[in-house]
């Protein structure tokens, strides 16, 4: 279910101590975590270029469905779950508490004590490029299979949509849901652009 505003918990906390050595010892260009970053892109890569040739490849369209969402699943585990705290330093759940009532939680990584970075800058271009560009890429090809009436794969490409946009919406609120709701930042920024014409 979407998180509702009342019930956000959002922290501002330092994830693993051990992560903050790690930081200081290696540079800001340099890729710390490479087989993280090979796995930010390789699941959402891979399930889009099934996509694109699974037609060509097999008339199977059960077995193409599956190896589509079998991916997307892989991704959204491995973003939600390690490369967003590995990369830069972020990561969201949901939460029940004693109560049975919901609370999603939103971390991230408090800066060190030197003032510096704890992501590199690498690292951090890689994870938000990925991280945007392909749910946009899902949300071309399910207009595409909408005007194209290809019904069947319009579940797929959903799927694509949901699990990948979860994940946007997750990072998005992680990055700068600490400081302010994301319905204030964008009426404030409207407004500005308004008052500025």
């Amino acid at each position: 279910s979407p998180p509702q505003d009342g019930s956000d918990d959002i922290e501002d906390v330092s994830l693993f101590d051990a992560d903050d050595d790690v930081s200081r010892r290696s540079k800001k260009s340099k890729i710390r975590h490479p087989v993280a970053s090979f796995f930010h892109l390789f699941f959402r890569v891979s399930a889009i270029v099934v996509y694109l040739l699974c037609e060509l490849l097999t008339s199977s369209f059960i077995a193409c469905m599956v190896t589509i969402i079998l991916l997307l699943s892989c991704d959204f585990w491995a973003v939600k779950n390690v490369t967003g705290r590995l990369m830069v330093g972020l990561r969201w759940w949901n939460q029940v508490d004693d109560d049975g009532r919901s609370h999603w939680v939103f971390e991230a990584r408090k800066v060190s004590a030197q003032g510096g970075k704890t992501s590199s800058e690498a690292e951090s271009r890689i994870f938000w490029l990925g991280l945007i560009t392909c749910p946009m890429i899902w949300v071309i090809f399910a207009f595409s299979a909408l005007f194209s009436f290809k019904v069947k794969w319009l579940a797929v490409v959903v799927m694509g949509v949901v699990l990948q946009g979860a994940n946007l919406y997750g990072y998005i609120r992680c990055k700068v849901g600490s400081r302010k709701n994301l319905t204030s930042m964008a009426t404030s920024y409207l407004g500005k652009q308004f008052l500025r014409q």
